[in-house]
């Protein structure tokens, strides 16, 4: 089956541009322009993918991205926008996007992007993963720790099922940025820190324990004693464990 895409951006030129490319990718797609439009159609329609502009006439999608998730609708949703300041990227990102590209951009490499969203969000394989107090059901892509469910985006999801297939490692922001997004767009890597951040106030707040912990110099890591995850020398040599603080 096709993958439907559902766009909401109110320049008529740049959404025949996308319709286009992507109908050459095999993406059907499906456009409005406003906030009203865009909640209808999440709701009738059904996408696989949600490509939402924040600056529509006389209003802010950031409106839509805050009701989908309000609803619970994890949707994956991918933010374009000419605003490319890294506080407004990590705005965006802590209203419940997975992704966040500034415009003008390659319909190429928005096309990787839906195709590496929807891919993880429909992504099947065993039942169930576990680390300590952490379970993730692979099926239906849920979260518990000590048996309480964590609200997790399906990037969450995905950044939680990396490290615990690789429990006790440490993981460098390249490399979670590649197998994310299945690509190498360093320019973009302080979306990792957003979104390990989002998972951290999650998986960590309210418990006593905190276990994703920021490894600095090299990266991060899921563990329940990072000191001892590290080797010695490696440990010695500067790579000092950080827990930041969980916010609300």
């Amino acid at each position: 089956m096709a993958t439907k895409v559902l766009l909401v951006e109110d320049d008529p030129v740049l959404a025949d541009a996308i319709r286009e490319g992507l109908s050459d990718e095999g993406i059907i797609t499906v456009g409005v322009s406003s906030v009203s439009e865009a909640l209808e159609a999440m709701r009738t329609q059904r996408p696989d993918t949600l490509i939402l502009d924040l600056m529509l006439a006389g209003e802010s999608g950031l409106d839509v991205l805050r009701t989908v998730r309000s609803h619970r609708d994890q949707t994956p949703i991918i933010i374009i926008s000419a605003l490319g300041t890294t506080e407004q990227r990590v705005k965006g990102l802590l209203a419940g996007a997975d992704d966040y590209l500034v415009k003008p951009f390659e319909i190429k490499e928005l096309y990787a992007r839906i195709v590496a969203l929807v891919r993880r969000s429909q992504r099947q394989e065993g039942p169930i993963l576990s680390f300590g107090p952490l379970r993730l059901e692979l099926t239906t892509r849920r979260a518990f720790r000590d048996g309480k469910e964590l609200k997790l985006s399906p990037t969450e999801i995905s950044l939680l099922e990396l490290f615990i297939r690789r429990e006790n490692q440490v993981l460098s922001r390249k490399m979670l940025y590649h197998q994310l997004w299945e690509s190498d767009w360093e320019s973009e890597t302080n979306v990792i820190e957003v979104h390990i951040n989002r998972l951290r106030s999650k998986v960590d707040k309210g418990f006593p324990n905190p276990l994703v912990h920021t490894i600095r110099g090299r990266g991060y890591m899921l563990s329940e004693n990072p000191s001892s995850a590290i080797p010695v020398d490696e440990s010695e040599s500067g790579a000092a464990v950080q827990t930041a603080p969980v916010t609300p």
